[in-house]
């Protein structure tokens, strides 16, 4: 009961640090560009990941198979985040961060399509149900849309980590999550100094100590604790409860866009937010059900 008890803390604490991204908005409001809030955030959070493993002792050693997936890994995080960031400067970070949330739906839809899982009743009706809570979603209240780009971009975000995921799950990778996002990390702070240079903005950096407070927070509380403490819920809670939880994440997110950054709020948002958390609880459900 007490291993359920952190497992069920655990998987709270990790949704709710996942759910402070719109954070990053202050960092917007200091001045500082996209990639140089990117480079510093992973760049931070590999460094930290680095100590741990040296007082590990883990070895970095890769074959040439692993080097190839975990690039693609890279890649595929460098996009999510990327996209998911640039979102926050086009529409409320609530209403992008609950469309993200989306990718468990996306998940299931390519494991579908790709790799034959078995199409159920329930991951179809999920599916509808997303889509209308993500047409609610685009709206305000007058009838006119949220940015079309950062929509677009949001859905671009939840895909890309949905192949993420999906690629840790059937890649033949055998070592821990350390040393996964070690490598991940690394290819996340060279992708935006790379994003940088190619966009012909400069890296900065934080112009000061409120925003290096945010920076590392974003590199330690939504990275390296919420890493952490989904290990711990997965490992004493289960997958499914810890899945189920994770609908804290998007709501963590819409009380931070409405509460600090007064961003719009009405029952139709909330009518949407409720059919895109209820559709991923069906897929999470309907997932369980299939390996049970």
């Amino acid at each position: 009961m007490n291993k359920k008890l952190i497992g069920i803390f655990c998987a709270i604490g990790a949704a709710v640090c996942y759910g402070t991204n719109p954070l990053a908005r202050f960092l917007y409001a200091e001045g500082m560009n996209i990639p140089s809030v990117l480079f510093y955030r992973f760049g931070l959070a590999w460094v930290i990941v680095a100590v741990v493993m040296m007082f590990r002792k883990e070895s970095l050693r890769v074959s040439r198979r692993e080097f190839l997936t975990l690039s693609a890994l890279g890649v595929l995080f460098i996009l999510s985040s990327t996209t998911l960031y640039t979102s926050f400067n086009l529409m409320p970070s609530g209403i992008a961060s609950t469309i993200l949330f989306t990718y468990p739906i996306m998940t299931a839809a390519i494991m579908t399509l790709v790799f034959r899982e078995r199409l159920t009743l329930l991951t179809v009706l999920s599916i509808a149900l997303s889509l209308v809570g993500v047409a609610l979603l685009s709206f305000n209240d007058d009838g006119s849309t949220f940015s079309l780009l950062g929509i677009v971009l949001v859905l671009v975000s939840a895909f890309t980590y949905a192949l993420y995921i999906i690629v840790v799950d059937k890649s033949p990778l055998q070592m821990s999550s350390f040393k996964i996002n070690f490598y991940v990390l690394f290819y996340c702070a060279l992708g935006n100094v790379l994003y940088a240079l190619i966009s012909g903005q400069a890296l900065m950096l934080p112009p000061s100590p409120a925003a290096w407070f945010w920076v590392s927070w974003l590199a330690v509380v939504p990275a390296i604790m919420a890493l952490v403490m989904m290990v711990y819920a997965a490992k004493y809670l289960g997958s499914t409860p810890t899945a189920i939880l994770g609908a804290l994440e998007p709501m963590t997110a819409v009380l931070i866009g409405v509460f600090v950054f007064s961003e719009p709020f009405s029952m139709r948002l909330f009518l949407g937010i409720v059919l895109v958390l209820s559709a991923v609880t069906m897929v999470v459900l309907s997932k369980a059900k299939r390996q049970s």
